[in-house]
């Protein structure tokens, strides 16, 4: 497929372990840090979405029993008397 963007795997068969400079380590750190504090952001953001949607959504239905109660309250066509038909 698209094999070639790939990176290769280090090969650790000939007893070496890859070491990485301190700047590297102090760099993923610092990434580490940076991508901690992005996913408690998006957490929060998301709570707080959800939140937003429930009360949304507590407020449409409130409505919508709200107006079926009313409707079902109304009398003035139970009172309703059908206008006598002239005949010609």
């Amino acid at each position: 497929m698209g094999d070639s963007n790939i990176k290769p795997k280090i090969n650790s068969t000939d007893g070496k372990t890859p070491v990485l400079k301190q700047a590297e380590l102090d760099y993923m750190k610092i990434i580490e840090q940076k991508n901690l504090e992005r996913v408690q952001k998006l957490q929060q953001i998301s709570k707080r979405n959800r939140i937003t949607g429930c009360l949304i959504g507590a407020g449409v239905l409130g409505i919508y029993f709200y107006s079926i109660n009313a409707v079902k309250q109304e009398t003035f066509l139970d009172d309703f008397e059908e206008p006598v038909k002239v005949q010609q």
